[in-house]
C-alpha cells in the first residue's frame, strides 16, 4: 500500500472557500479528480489541483524509493482537508478618519493519497473481527 501526503501552507485563498472545493474530490480516484479541478470554476480550484498533482507525484516517487509496483489510475484521494492559516490584517481609510480593518485569510491544504489496501490484509481484518 503506497500513501502520499501533499501540503501547501500560508496559500491565500479563505479556508471556507477552499473546503467547497476540497469537498468535490474527497474520496474519488486521483485522475478523476484532476479532471474535476480542472474544470472547476472556483478560483481555489487551482492550486488544489497543483496540490492533487504533487502528491500523485511524490506517490510515485515512494513506489520508486520502496521498489513497489503503482498504477497510478488505483490512487484514490484518502483524506483531504483545509486548515485556517495566519490572517493578514490590513486597513482601509475610511470617512471622517476613521480606518476600517480587512482580514486576508490564508489556508493550509493537505491531500493524502493512497492505494487501496491489498487482498492479504483484508482476510486478517475479517479474522480480528470474527475473534471478538
Amino acid at each position: 500500500m503506497v500513501e502520499s501526503i501533499a501540503r501547501v501552507r500560508h496559500i491565500r485563498v479563505t479556508p471556507q472557500k477552499a473546503r467547497r472545493v476540497v469537498a468535490l474530490i474527497k474520496g474519488k480516484q486521483a485522475e478523476e479528480a484532476l479532471a474535476i479541478l480542472k474544470f472547476a470554476p472556483q478560483g481555489a480550484s487551482e492550486p488544489i489541483y497543483k496540490l492533487v498533482a504533487s502528491a500523485i507525484a511524490n506517490a510515485r516517487v515512494k513506489a520508486d524509493k520502496d521498489s513497489e509496483f503503482l498504477d497510478e489510475q488505483d490512487l484514490y484521494v484518502q483524506n483531504a482537508y483545509v486548515d485556517e492559516g495566519t490572517t493578514l490584517k490590513r486597513f482601509r481609510p475610511r470617512a471622517q478618519g476613521r480606518a476600517f480593518q480587512i482580514k486576508k485569510r490564508t489556508s493550509h491544504i493537505t491531500v493524502v493519497l493512497s492505494t487501496p489496501a491489498t487482498a492479504d490484509s483484508a482476510p486478517a481484518a475479517k479474522t480480528k473481527k470474527a475473534s471478538k
